[in-house]
């Protein structure tokens, strides 16, 4: 793989060397040279490239990333400007409207986000086309442990906004009372009105941040 050229690089060599990864590299040059795989495969690491690990002080956490035609890039619940919205990304807008009055963008790109350092990262970074969590238990997870142990070992403090089960998941992981662990359904349409929506985690995570360095801009420009 090329490197992602920042600090990630270094801090996860270990793992890009073990056997898991390699085994799970394998996998998906299978899987690529048969079946239709998201994202695609130059864009897998974009949430590590945008958003260098000193730089994080959010982590959006989902669960793997969209299985349509020309969705996923490499953010979590981001598309790419000129595709329609997805109801998961609409969910999310709603919220936002809610909690903090910001009017849902025209379009679905999150790079503000992670620009400003909002990890936006899947608990597996590849899907197969139209079969969402295929590719789950694959080793992907064993990464984004490891990517979450490492955040969690930083002084300084951030907030996590684990989203869905499978993210719920990584609860345990963070252990260092610096930071913030906000937890929630996933906001798909199927669980978002079971405690996604009212949920307020993006302004939490401004009150949360607002002594620590300063707020998130969760305005997004169109």
């Amino acid at each position: 793989m090329k490197p992602l050229g920042n600090a990630w690089d270094e801090l996860l060599a270990e793992e890009f060397a073990s056997a898991y990864y390699l085994e799970l590299r394998a996998f998906l040059k299978t899987e690529y040279g048969s079946r239709t795989i998201y994202p695609n495969m130059f864009d897998i690491f974009n949430a590590l490239k945008f958003t260098d690990y000193p730089k994080v002080r959010a982590v959006i956490l989902g669960q793997d990333p969209y299985h349509g035609p020309g969705q996923a890039h490499g953010l979590a619940f981001s598309v790419q400007k000129g595709v329609p919205t997805p109801p998961s990304l609409a969910n999310i807008y709603k919220e936002l409207q809610q909690d903090l009055g910001i009017t849902p963008p025209n379009h679905g790109n999150l790079e503000h986000w992670a620009q400003q350092g909002v990890l936006l990262l899947n608990t597996a970074l590849t899907v197969r086309g139209g079969q969402a969590n295929s590719h789950r238990s694959k080793g992907w997870e064993q990464l984004t442990d490891r990517i979450i142990a490492l955040l969690n070992d930083r002084s300084e403090p951030m907030v996590f906004l684990l989203w869905g089960a499978n993210a719920r998941g990584k609860v345990p992981l963070i252990t260092n009372p610096n930071h913030l662990i906000l937890t929630a359904p996933h906001p798909s349409p199927l669980s978002a009105h079971s405690g996604f929506f009212g949920c307020r985690h993006f302004s939490a995570a401004n009150e949360f941040l607002r002594p620590h360095g300063g707020e998130i801009d969760w305005q997004i420009p169109t």
